[in-house]
């Protein structure tokens, strides 16, 4: 298909449209039709069912729901890029939306870190502010800075300092979930109220949303910072990709939201290895009964 003239910049352009008849626009294509089919309804399910414990007055979940409808937007938008529509303009609209729910997803990950660190570093004033309500309105009031945020972006600063300004914001986080985490183990080391089931969720927490964030954000943001990378198609296309692996990350953190769920996994690790070392240790006396009965 052929890329008419458009009235958004080519790199809006190019941030969607992959032609089939190229190898690695049709690998990016079948990814991204692999993200669609299995991200699009595990989210909904997670959404839902992490609704229902909000219904029961569990507060902590409502980060992470923000944080899925993010990545279920991004998902949608996903499947406008796969479609690939003869209007090129669209692209461009795509762009906008993809980029303030990524934003946003960013943000509610900080949320998400931060309510875990706080649970452990300072239990008492976490267990007394934690609401319902006060945390419905710092997710508005997420939305509402990530949309002035994007305005701000877009159309009123200069593309230099655009650029500048999304790299800093991009950048802030990471400092912050090493903070986290690292002050999480430290408040964890020192605590014996907390149980241990307990410790094991919110160091996942932390780990997935820190490893999730590096591995898959951060590669957009040195791309679009370095002049000499970012003109390598191969490493955007790849930087790209990674982006759009997120939302299925994501997921897993629905996994260490629900109680039991962690412990079954670690626990049928835990019986793997136990068999593991059984096998061996059989190996073993073996061994040392055939060196045994060789020696008589």
């Amino acid at each position: 298909m052929e890329q008419p003239s458009s009235k958004f910049s080519h790199g809006f352009i190019r941030f969607g449209y992959y032609d089939y008849n190229e190898v690695v626009g049709y690998v990016i294509n079948v990814v991204t039709f692999i993200i669609i089919c299995f991200g699009l309804p595990l989210t909904l399910v997670a959404i839902y069912s992490l609704y229902s414990l909000v219904q029961k007055d569990h507060v902590a979940p409502i980060y992470v729901i923000n944080l899925l409808i993010s990545d279920l937007i991004q998902v949608f938008c996903m499947v406008v890029w796969v479609a690939q529509p003869e209007d090129i303009d669209i692209y461009g609209y795509i762009f906008y939306v993809y980029y303030f729910f990524a934003v946003a997803s960013v943000c509610f990950m900080v949320c998400i870190a931060l309510e875990r660190y706080l649970a452990i570093a300072w239990p008492l004033w976490y267990r007394f502010r934690r609401t319902i309500k006060i945390s419905v309105v710092v997710s508005a009031v997420i939305w509402a800075v990530t949309l002035v945020y994007l305005l701000t972006y877009f159309f009123w600063v200069k593309i230099g300092a655009a650029k500048i300004i999304s790299a800093i914001f991009f950048l802030l986080p990471l400092p912050l979930f090493i903070f986290f985490l690292g002050g999480s183990l430290k408040a964890l080391s020192a605590s014996i109220a907390v149980p241990s089931d307990e410790k094991r969720r919110i160091v996942g927490i932390l780990v997935l949303v820190l490893l999730n964030y590096t591995l898959l954000h951060l590669p957009s943001v040195f791309v679009s910072l370095e002049e000499h990378v970012r003109y390598n198609k191969y490493l955007m296309d790849l930087s790209l990709l990674c982006l759009r692996l997120s939302p299925l990350a994501d997921l897993f953190l629905y996994v260490f939201m629900r109680k039991g769920a962690v412990d079954k996994l670690l626990a049928s690790m835990c019986c793997c290895r136990l068999t593991r070392e059984e096998n061996q240790g059989q190996v073993t006396n073996e061994d040392k009964n055939n060196t045994e009965a060789s020696s008589v």
